[in-house]
């Protein structure tokens, strides 16, 4: 019997829950995990190491394998959860050992837990599966010694597996199996519960977990901490679906492109040793092994990145924004698809009337119909037109716009639903150079991206609902942005994050219960321009933090300094640079409110609203902000030999309108700052 006490620390309600569900249809199928229950030797109130063995019964479920309905129930294993199997590896496994000790400390841990004989198992491979029984087990060499069970049971993809070929096939081995090709034989008394997670965690971490080349990796480091939590942690995001697929192909392509290239570099390694060491077959094989070596070194990089999960996003977002447009259909011809899920005759009269055939005499346009929006995206090229009609949709996917497309819905916002399955990748992905999307409400379940990210060019947003679930909507740098009469919320982030170097033109909206309004990135960069910001007439209400947070670096503090001394007529602002103490500029506060306000009348006045304080607020961050950039840009010019640089603020692009907005019940108040 196994050691009783490490086994039932492991096997505790910390370490292994039920899994309810439906059965897997395949081998070790990973599905999602399911919500962790009750563990199945853990009292009402509490348990102890020792009385795990006094109570009979398994925890674990069984299953049988689509196809193989002669076989035996097996142990169901593969729907552990994450932290069951860090637990596992962490704690019990593989503990602090380096790479090069794996197999030793899994050989250690096996002995204490596995059973050593009496238990049956499926042997299964590729091609076929076959009833054997457990004699014992070579712990070292991680494998088990098996004859084959009574009766005969196999099942096979070809019917040349008869029992004397699969006796031959055995001897071959000398009856010993790899353990991670083995799958335990269900049994209802609790005696192999232990024996079916232990094979479970070494078939796991051979199949996902362990590369080829992880023994000639540096051996200083925790290998668990360097390697295992990493590939763990991604394994669990992939399977939940926390990373964009593009990515996940990636992954998948380096991991097979590095995998071949190790093999190609052992195998010539091999060779070597069997050459004369003056040969120019050697001299020849050593620079082709070093250009291997070389390769295989640049993929592991890659692979570690995207395993880091600090790393992942970015890389990602590298990776899967440059989507390449399509450009003007060969024949020069623009098409309008309209999306249905049904068609009725009603409709399509209505759909020709007021959309398809405006103009009689107008040259005839091809229409394609769409079951679904995605499919209707992906089909279009430049100046195409896409129309949604009335109807809730489902899409697993990313709604990927490179070319300059309308996506226009048939009605209200409100019966013109597309809702995302699917939380790694973002909703809608935008690049193209003038992209209008009109009168749809689009729906985040579960996501961990945001609903609309514009990397480049210009999109505009009209009359629209954006109920989110991460972000909302992002301009990155050089993007811009017309968002009007639309509706945002629910956004956990901000419901608007605006990059440096973007435009972005807000009118008539509303933003609210989201973590924050809008966050406006006004990084220190040289490179780029603080974003350029209009906002009229929005309502942004009922947000958790404040209605509009500026995020800038800590030298900005230093622009309100000189403020306290004129706070009575609020006239001018003086600037402090920190590399220049006599730089000092003062800057009539009036005339750059009026500017960047549209010529708005401001008083300093004691009881002003709370939405002219919000909008005063924002506007002179922005002055002081665009300030300190203005003076920032002349030194930089100076340095270049540069002497005539534009004095004059009032020709900065970044002063726009910001009038007209209401804030109303924000947690933490209209407008705020956010210092690093």
């Amino acid at each position: 019997m196994a050691d009783g006490v490490l086994a039932g620390v492991w096997l505790g309600s910390e370490a292994m829950a039920p899994c309810p569900g439906p059965e897997p249809t395949g081998w070790g199928a990973e599905e999602e995990p399911a919500p962790l229950e009750k563990g199945f030797f853990q009292d009402e109130d509490s348990y102890s190491d020792c009385s795990n063995h006094d109570k009979p019964g398994t925890g674990l479920q069984s299953f049988v394998p689509e196809g193989k309905t002669h076989f035996p129930e097996l142990f169901q294993t593969s729907h552990l959860l994450f932290y069951e199997r860090f637990r596992a590896y962490q704690d019990y496994i593989l503990a602090d050992c380096k790479a090069s000790e794996v197999r030793e400390f899994t050989a250690e841990f096996l002995e204490k837990v596995l059973e050593p004989s009496g238990w049956r198992a499926v042997w299964h491979t590729s091609v076929f599966e076959v009833l054997v029984e457990v004699t014992d087990v070579d712990f070292a060499a991680l494998k088990a010694v098996v004859r084959l069970a009574d009766p005969y049971l196999c099942e096979s993809q070809v019917s040349t597996f008869t029992l004397e070929c699969m006796k031959e096939l055995l001897e071959l081995k000398e009856h010993r199996l790899p353990l991670q090709e083995l799958w335990v034989v269900f049994d209802d008394s609790g005696v192999f519960d232990q024996t079916a997670l232990a094979i479970e965690h070494v078939r796991f971490f051979y199949q996902n977990i362990w590369r080829s080349w992880d023994e000639e990796e540096e051996d200083e480091y925790d290998y668990f901490v360097r390697c295992v939590e990493p590939r763990l942690r991604l394994h669990y995001d992939i399977l939940e679906d926390r990373v964009p697929s593009g990515l996940i192909v990636d992954y998948r392509n380096l991991l097979s492109q590095c995998e071949e290239s190790y093999r190609k570099f052992l195998n010539l390694r091999s060779s070597l040793s069997h050459c004369d060491s003056d040969s120019e077959q050697e001299n020849i094989s050593m620079v082709e092994g070093l250009k291997l070596y070389s390769e295989i070194e640049q993929l592991k990089q890659k692979l570690k990145l995207i395993e880091n999960p600090l790393l992942r996003y970015v890389f990602g977002y590298q990776k899967n924004s440059n989507i390449q447009a399509k450009g003007i259909r060969p024949n020069g011809q623009k098409i309008t698809h309209v999306v249905a899920s049904t068609m009725m005759t009603g409709l399509l009269w209505s759909l020709l009337r007021d959309r398809l055939c405006q103009e009689p005499c107008k040259e005839e346009t091809e229409i394609q119909f769409h079951g679904d929006p995605l499919s209707a995206i992906n089909a279009c090229y430049e100046g195409d037109t896409v129309i949604v009609c009335p109807g809730r949709y489902v899409v697993h996917g990313t709604f990927s716009i490179a070319d300059s497309i309308e996506l226009e819905g048939y009605g209200l916002p409100d019966d013109i639903v597309i809702e995302k399955r699917g939380k790694g990748d973002t909703f809608v992905d935008c690049t193209g150079a003038d992209i209008k999307i009109s009168s749809i409400k689009f729906v985040q379940h579960d996501a961990v991206e945001g609903i609309l990210i514009i990397h480049h060019g210009k999109t505009t947003l009209e009359n629209c609902v954006l109920q989110c679930e991460t972000t909302g909507v992002t301009v990155r740098t050089s993007a811009e942005f017309l968002m009007k009469n639309s509706d945002l919320y629910g956004a956990k982030g901000a419901g608007i994050e605006i990059y440096p170097g973007s435009k972005c033109t807000l009118s008539d909206n509303g933003i609210h219960h989201c973590k924050e309004g809008i966050l406006i990135k006004d990084f220190l960069d040289e490179h780029y321009d603080i974003p350029r910001i209009s906002m009229v007439n929005n309502v942004i209400h009922n947000n958790e933090g404040y209605g509009v947070v500026l995020v800038k670096p800590t030298i900005f503090s230093d622009l309100q300094e000189s403020a306290q001394d004129e706070t009575e007529e609020n006239r001018a602002l003086k600037i402090q640079t920190s590399g220049e103490a006599d730089a000092a500029e003062r800057v009539d506060l009036e005339e750059l409110i009026q500017c960047a306000t549209g010529r708005m009348e401001l008083y300093a006045r004691s009881d002003l609203s709370e939405q002219v304080e919000g909008n005063c607020e924002i506007v002179n961050e922005l002055v002081a902000a665009s300030t300190q950039k203005g003076q920032m840009k002349k030194k930089r010019l100076s340095e270049l030999g540069i002497t005539q640089a534009d004095d004059n603020l009032m020709s900065q692009e970044m002063f726009v309108s910001i009038v007209g907005n209401q804030f109303k019940w924000n947690g933490k108040g209209s407008f705020g700052t956010f210092l690093f």
